[in-house]
């Protein structure tokens, strides 16, 4: 039986969209060592040093596969930096260049770009602090370039305003749909390859893909409803998801994100 997803009381959201030029720094990291993450929590709670057009940064920490089908080596950490209009060169030089030999072991480096109606948070978005059956969620997508028109087109009609419904409902923490705009390093390890990484906070029990959750999300307000599951199975021609993974939050200092883009009711 499909769940019914209705709104919260007085709940609102912001959508941010590429002209409102939000860019992200990702960082995937593997510290197999208590110091390397407790230096990475460190300069996360540290983010004000990146200038006034930082907009925070997030840690989080690997726990659990959801999918996985590559033998790619993991990774334990994902950071993430949010900025207004573009990646200062002195934060790229600081934590891509200049990494010290004590360091986390950088994995990939990226620049990222928000994804079409698919950036979503509530306005009063103030992380996981509070204790939660909720997970980070981090899926790693491979797009086919020659479909990322189509892909895009897919997730600003369909992906996009089911999240937005899921994240007024509190099913969702946040959902966060970025495309690679810049690779800045890959380690020569690393055999997987991907061009967007999804982030959202959800339940993990119970949880079986985004597909059937914006389904269920889209059915009341769609009048051809019966026509959006070919919606979301045609995905599955044009992109892969080598990985796919559910992570702790360790650090959540992103709730200036929230304050950007356009506000929805």
């Amino acid at each position: 039986m499909v769940q019914i997803i209705h709104p919260a009381s007085n709940s609102r959201v912001t959508r941010v969209e590429l002209d409102d030029r939000l860019v992200a720094l990702a960082r995937t990291v593997h510290a197999p060592e208590l110091a390397m993450e407790a230096a990475l929590k460190d300069s996360a709670m540290k983010w004000a040093r990146f200038g006034k057009t930082c907009l925070g940064q997030a840690l989080y920490r690997h726990r659990s596969f959801f999918q996985n089908p590559s033998s790619s080596p993991a990774w334990s950490h994902v950071e993430l930096s949010y900025f207004r209009g573009m990646v200062p060169g002195d934060v790229i030089q600081d934590l891509v260049v200049n990494r010290q030999q004590n360091d986390a072991n950088l994995v990939r480096a990226e620049i990222l770009l928000t994804t079409p109606s698919s950036f979503i948070l509530p306005l009063d978005w103030q992380g996981l602090a509070d204790p939660s059956e909720r997970l980070a969620s981090l899926e790693f997508i491979q797009v086919d370039p020659a479909f990322l028109g189509e892909y895009r087109n897919v997730m600003r009609d369909y992906c996009g305003p089911a999240a937005a419904k899921l994240v007024r409902a509190g099913k969702f923490g946040t959902f966060r749909a970025m495309e690679t705009a810049a690779v800045l390093y890959r380690a020569p390890g690393l055999t997987i390859d991907w061009n967007q990484i999804h982030l959202c906070e959800l339940n993990p029990d119970g949880f079986h893909g985004f597909g059937r959750e914006f389904k269920a999300a889209l059915r009341e307000d769609t009048p051809d409803a019966a026509d959006t599951p070919d919606v979301f199975a045609a995905l599955e021609r044009i992109r892969t998801v080598p990985r796919w993974t559910f992570n702790d939050p360790l650090v959540e200092a992103d709730t200036a994100v929230a304050q950007e883009g356009r506000r929805e009711p």
